[in-house]
C-alpha cells in the first residue's frame, strides 16, 4: 500500500503551512522620540529583526498614554523630547503602573546622565551613536531584565579643567556655543542637539549675556580668541 502524507481516507490532501515561517512575538516595545525620521529608523531596526512588536510616540504625553493603556515590555524614551524633563520622565514613568522597563535613549546627553540614569535603575542608556546590530542587541538584553550602557560610552575622557569662560555657561549653553563658533545656523544646531530653534534662539540669549556679547560672531570671536574650541 502506498502512504500518502498529509491525507486520510476521508479527507483530501491538503497544504500545510511550514512551522517555522514566521517567529512568534517575543517583546513589545515603545519608543518615544519627537523626531519622525529616527523615530522611524528605530521602528525599522527593531521590526527588520523578528521577535519585537513596536508602538511609537510623538512626546512624553503620548507615550504616558500608550503605556496606560497597552502593556510593554520595554519602554525607549529620546531625553529630550516635549513633555520629559529629562530624568524627571524618566522617574515619572518608571513609577507608572505596569511591569515595563524604561531606558534613555540620546543623542545629546553626556556620562553624567548616563550614570544617572543608570543609577535610578532604568533599564539603560542608549546613546544614538549606537550601531543597528548593538540597538537591537541592547533592546533585548534590556527587556530580559539585565542593564545596558555602552563600556565605550561610560569610559569615554571626561573634559579636562574648565576653562574660567566655559564655567560661565550651563552644558547645553556651552554645546549650542560650540555650533556658533563652528559656523552652525541655528537649524543645524538644533538638529546637532536634538532640540527646537527656539530653545536654540533661548540658549544664545543667556549665553551672550554671560560672556558679555551682543550678537553670534561676537560670541564666535572671543571663544576662539579665548582658546575655548
Amino acid at each position: 500500500m502506498d502512504i500518502e502524507f498529509g491525507t486520510t481516507a476521508s479527507q483530501p490532501p491538503r497544504a500545510v503551512r511550514p512551522t517555522l515561517s514566521k517567529r512568534p512575538l517575543d517583546m513589545r516595545i515603545l519608543i518615544a522620540d519627537d523626531h519622525d525620521l529616527l523615530r522611524e529608523t528605530l521602528d525599522m531596526f527593531l521590526t527588520s529583526e523578528g521577535g519585537i512588536e513596536t508602538e511609537t510616540a510623538a512626546d512624553y504625553t503620548e507615550a504616558e498614554r500608550l503605556v496606560s493603556e497597552s502593556a510593554f515590555d520595554l519602554v525607549l524614551l529620546d531625553f529630550s523630547m516635549p513633555g520629559m524633563q529629562g530624568l524627571d520622565g524618566l522617574a515619572r514613568m518608571m513609577a507608572m503602573p505596569g511591569d515595563h522597563r524604561v531606558a534613555i535613549i540620546s543623542g545629546t546627553a553626556d556620562q553624567d546622565v548616563a550614570q544617572q540614569t543608570l543609577a535610578s535603575g532604568a533599564a539603560g542608556f542608549l546613546p544614538k551613536t549606537l550601531s543597528a546590530k548593538s540597538l537591537i542587541n541592547a533592546v533585548r538584553f534590556m527587556a530580559m531584565g539585565e542593564q545596558y550602557a555602552p563600556l565605550e560610552f561610560l569610559r569615554a575622557p571626561t573634559p579636562v579643567a574648565q576653562h574660567p569662560l566655559a564655567e560661565k555657561l550651563s552644558q547645553r549653553e556651552f554645546e549650542v556655543l560650540r555650533g556658533l563658533t563652528e559656523g552652525k545656523s541655528n537649524k543645524e544646531i538644533a538638529r546637532d542637539l536634538d532640540i527646537r530653534e527656539p530653545t536654540v534662539k533661548l540658549h544664545m540669549k543667556t549665553l551672550y549675556r554671560k560672556i558679555g556679547v551682543s550678537n553670534r560672531t561676537q560670541a564666535a570671536m572671543i571663544a576662539r580668541d579665548e582658546g575655548l574650541f
